[in-house]
């Protein structure tokens, strides 16, 4: 299993709402539809905070290697 924060991200306020919202359903999905949603606050952060796609990724627990669209 890989290190994540993003138990931490899901309740900092500093992250946008749509990006918590879709941690936090992440977490509570099936494994099998997690990545999906991972992806989707992966992409949201990217958007919104200009960090690398990579570094948001893995910032949510995703492999660095991937894409944010």
């Amino acid at each position: 299993m890989a290190f994540s924060i993003a138990p931490l991200l899901m309740y900092d306020p500093r992250v946008p709402a749509a990006a918590r919202d879709a941690l936090r359903a992440a977490y509570a999905a099936p494994a099998d539809h997690r990545d999906a949603l991972l992806q989707s606050a992966a992409r949201i952060l990217h958007e919104s905070t200009g960090l690398e796609c990579g570094d948001v990724r893995e910032l949510v627990g995703l492999s660095g290697h991937g894409s944010c669209d």
